[in-house]
């Protein structure tokens, strides 16, 4: 009787030699616990949640309505009555960011939905399948990587029309090249190590070594890029708000209240001033967890 090799679910260590499952499981707490011992990564995940739930439960905090005015009380400093002040029209300002993170940071979400997922399909048909098929997507990437990001965002925004979803298709087209070269690297190198080959001689399909092998143990420098790329689309999809190409007025993003305090930067500075400290704020959080991740990977 033949006995029939199986691959067991392994990952590798750098230099190629196989990871047990447990020294695995050991190995991802491990990690968990060093992130956890890293005050800067807690109080940067602190405000990434808080900034993500706020985007979907504004209300959980604030009382106010985003659009209701108050002339009297147009252009108030921040106080405890109006954390960050009040706008031109008298407008809470604390509530006009929380809502505006609504848009922006769903916007910038579903442009990392689109560039992951258009992004890892590339990468793993190109990376995995090889030959000419990968050489084709390859050239492809690398001429959508010499045009500017911005510029082609601006270009697929006018031509798809204003607002937040074109805007965060736009956004997402730019991200797809830099998640498909990350995935078809990684790809290349997890396929030649030797739990892939063991799958292989054990008689398993290339598609089953794809999804219960190679993918799993590519997803690592996909993931921290994902991190990264989610704080580049919150700058863009600003950006493009900032310059009139996203939601109409009265609705708030986070480029559309920085520029609306344009007018105001000698007397009521914070209402430009505040919202922008939140989007760099939340964008440096967003590096600095995905550069710990990367430190504690290695």
């Amino acid at each position: 009787m033949v006995q029939t090799l199986t691959a067991p679910e392994t990952t590798a260590f750098g230099d190629g030699r196989e990871l047990p499952p447990r020294t695995r499981g050991a190995r991802g707490r491990s990690r968990l616990l060093r992130l956890a011992r890293r005050p800067g990564f807690v109080l940067a995940s602190v405000l990434v949640a808080f900034v993500i739930v706020a985007a979907f439960a504004p209300t959980l905090f604030t009382d106010y309505e985003p659009y209701a005015t108050a002339p009297a009380e147009r252009l108030r400093a921040p106080s405890g009555a109006h954390l960050f002040g009040t706008d031109d029209v008298g407008r809470d300002l604390w509530t006009r960011t929380l809502y505006g993170a609504d848009l922006t940071v769903k916007a910038a979400l579903l442009a990392i939905a689109i560039g992951l997922g258009a992004g890892l399909l590339l990468g793993v048909v190109s990376g995995f399948l090889g030959g000419v098929l990968d050489a084709l997507i390859m050239r492809v990437v690398d001429v959508q990587l010499a045009i500017p990001g911005l510029l082609l965002a601006l270009s697929i925004v006018t031509a798809l029309g204003f607002g937040t979803i074109p805007v965060a298709i736009a956004v997402g087209v730019g991200t797809i090249p830099g998640f498909a070269r990350t995935t078809r690297a990684e790809v290349l190198r997890v396929k030649t190590l030797p739990y892939v080959e063991a799958a292989r001689s054990g008689g398993g399909s290339w598609p089953r070594v794809l999804i219960r092998h190679v993918l799993p143990n590519s997803w690592g420098p996909v993931l921290a890029l994902a991190v990264v790329d989610f704080g580049a689309a919150i700058i863009a999809v600003a950006a493009l708000s900032f310059l009139g190409f996203g939601a109409a007025p009265p609705e708030a993003e986070w480029g559309s209240l920085v520029a609306a305090g344009r007018n105001f930067l000698v007397t009521a500075p914070w209402v430009s001033l505040l919202p922008g400290a939140l989007v760099a704020l939340t964008v440096l959080a967003l590096n600095h967890i995905a550069q710990t991740m990367r430190e504690v990977r290695r």
